[in-house]
């Protein structure tokens, strides 16, 4: 007989270390009804440095992602490791391990991974199948295409017994492919808000200090866009913006580096209110975003399934505005922002002009980002994964 009270061993396949997931991988690992064991499948990671091809350059961590929590970096076969190919993630003593190490129940994050979907076949109908992934309908298309993807994507989900959606568009994109509503259990997209909103005036002066650096004064309007500078994130969109807002206090203010980064840098021309800023680790974010008056994500797709930067900024109470294009826009944006499509340039600019002149409408929004983004948090995520595990225990009970 399963007891209630007892341990579950539970298992996480997943990629690599991000800071997305080590947080709440911690706090999920304290939780007294859960034994946790991440399995890391791209092994080469494990040396904290990977070559990232958005950004065209190495990145390593600069915050800890391996503490709180065991895990095993898996041997991996292939010859070319990384999630950029199916074939990139080849672990064949995965299913082994995590069978020697007597897992009662598996959580996969993102499946087509040759490892994962092998996992996922394996363990359905032997131990309860959680999945995790942020997929969207905001990119599909009709016709034969979507009707073969749509069959194909159903086989796929067939091998899972619960889906953690992230949010409200992630959600009907796992109905629109099997799953019934008693198979999904909300597991919010979340930053850790605590580092994100914490110290906030020493981080204020911080952000003042960064400010004066780049020629910023204390009275300008910053609008902030943060993230990879390629198609899909729209980063030309700001230079557009910039030629609608042509009053001396707003600066447009460009953090990252990334394939389209000539490109945009060119479109500024001699505009000194334009400012770029290389890539910036987790540690710098907070006094980052500290430095806008309101974050934009015009994000265009395909593929911005969510679009975490969102979180960040709501964190750090910023106004935010982001495109339809956005996953996460339609869960994150009320009365702290507007939701807009990638063309659309003139509402944004008249948004933009009204928050400059009215600073109670500037800060209500923001103190209502802060309020919004705490539904969105670790606690959150951890919450759901222990109703679906309690579920399961439940039902062998009874």
């Amino acid at each position: 007989m399963t007891d209630l009270k007892s341990k579950t061993k539970l298992a996480i396949i997943t990629s690599h270390p991000i800071q997305y997931n080590a947080p709440w991988f911690a706090l999920l690992a304290k939780q007294p009804a859960v034994d946790l064991h991440v399995f890391y499948t791209w092994q080469a990671s494990e040396n904290k440095e990977i070559y990232d091809p958005g950004f065209g350059k190495t990145r390593s961590w600069d915050i800890p992602l391996l503490e709180g929590y065991n895990y095993t970096f898996v041997k991996n076969v292939s010859h070319d490791q990384g999630t950029h190919h199916y074939k990139g993630l080849d672990n064949p003593t995965l299913i082994k391990q995590i069978e020697e190490w007597g897992a009662e129940a598996v959580l996969i994050i993102g499946w087509p991974f040759k490892s994962h979907f092998a996992a996922m076949r394996h363990f359905k109908g032997k131990i309860p199948v959680l999945f995790r992934g942020d997929s969207t309908l905001l990119d599909e298309t009709g016709g034969l295409k979507k009707m073969v993807r749509r069959i194909m994507l159903t086989y796929v989900y067939s091998f899972i017994d619960t889906a953690l959606y992230v949010g409200s568009n992630n959600k009907a994109y796992f109905l629109a492919h099997g799953l019934k509503e008693k198979e999904l259990v909300f597991c919010p997209h979340a930053i850790d808000n605590d580092r994100f909103s914490n110290a906030d005036d020493e981080r204020n002066k911080e952000a003042i200090s960064q400010r004066n650096k780049l020629g910023i004064g204390s009275n300008d309007f910053v609008v902030l866009f943060a993230g990879k500078l390629e198609h899909k994130k729209n980063p030309e969109y700001i230079i557009r913006l910039s030629k609608l807002l042509t009053d001396s206090k707003y600066k447009f203010v460009i953090v990252g580096n990334g394939p389209m980064e000539e490109e945009v840098k060119s479109k500024a021309g001699t505009d000194k209110r334009i400012v770029f800023v290389d890539f910036q680790n987790q540690q710098n974010m907070p006094v980052v975003y500290r430095m806008a008056t309101v974050f934009i994500l015009p994000s265009k797709g395909p593929g911005e399934t969510w679009g975490l930067a969102l979180n960040e900024a709501m964190a750090c109470k910023r106004p935010v505005v982001a495109t339809d294009k956005t996953g996460g826009a339609i869960d994150l944006i009320n009365e702290n922002g507007i939701i807009i499509n990638p063309h659309d340039v003139s509402t944004v600019a008249t948004y933009l002009s009204t928050l400059a002149a009215d600073a109670s409408k500037l800060k209500t929004a923001g103190e209502k980002s802060f309020e919004i983004i705490q539904r969105f948090s670790f606690n959150g995520i951890v919450s759901g994964i222990c109703e679906a595990l309690d579920s399961y225990k439940s039902h062998a009970i009874h």
